[in-house]
């Protein structure tokens, strides 16, 4: 049997969504093992004078306890 947890964490790129959620469970990879998936809960732009100047996404991360 297998006990799994849910982290949310948010992550900013200045690229692109997908650039967004690697770099993000990239860095949660650094401190968080076993990490089994991601669901993406939000997806967020900032814009500065009319251009997209920022990608955000908020997602929870699930992650099988050692």
């Amino acid at each position: 049997m297998s006990t799994a947890k849910v982290i949310e964490i948010s992550s900013t790129s200045s690229k692109s969504f997908e650039d967004a959620i690697s770099e993000g469970i990239k860095k949660a990879s650094q401190s968080v093992h076993n990490i089994k998936g991601a669901w993406i809960s939000e997806q967020k732009v900032e814009v500065e004078n009319g251009v997209v100047t920022a990608y955000r996404v908020d997602m929870r991360i699930t992650f099988v306890l050692d």
